[in-house]
């Protein structure tokens, strides 16, 4: 089951929630920078200890003080006017958020925030496709998969393309 919602990530009680991060896993601004601070000064060192993590990957560590369990940073890419493969690259770290989970079979609920929107400019419209179709491809892995989305415009984004999206197009 895919759930669209507008919330603060740090306080949903899922097995995993995902960590729109940076490559080298430093506390950031943003959806990142609140994860940091609500999962405390652990999460920073679990990062430094992993020694970052590839453009388009995940990696996962401990939920320290936050309700998850897990953190799962994945690291999308700057938009750079989509001539570098940006779209591929942020497939690949949806891909890459359910390749990790799936490890961990403890982790049967998981929220995902809008990766790579922010800061690094990726258009929301495109970025709620390409995340709403690799969902749809790992749904029946999970009971929950969340769309944890900070902005009115990003939840109706999103909501859009559930509505119109089959798992073939992710």
């Amino acid at each position: 089951m895919i759930e669209i919602v507008r919330a603060d990530i740090t306080t949903l009680a899922v097995d995993a929630i995902v960590n729109a991060a940076n490559a080298e896993l430093h506390p950031g601004s943003g959806v990142c920078g609140a994860i940091h601070r609500a999962a405390g000064f652990e999460l920073a060192g679990a990062g430094r200890d992993l020694g970052g993590c590839e453009i388009g990957g995940a990696v996962i560590t401990p939920g320290f003080a936050l309700p998850a369990k897990f953190v799962i940073h994945a690291v999308g890419p700057i938009w750079r006017g989509g001539h570098a493969n940006e779209r591929g690259i942020l497939r690949q770290a949806y891909i890459s958020i359910f390749e990790v989970a799936r490890a961990h079979p403890g982790i049967r609920t998981i929220a995902i925030p809008a990766i790579a929107t922010g800061i690094y400019g990726f258009p929301k419209n495109e970025a709620a496709g390409i995340a709403i179709g690799v969902m749809q491809l790992h749904e029946d892995a999970f009971e929950r998969i969340t769309a944890c989305l900070f902005d009115d415009e990003s939840v109706h984004l999103y909501e859009r393309a559930l509505a119109r999206a089959t798992p073939a197009t992710g």
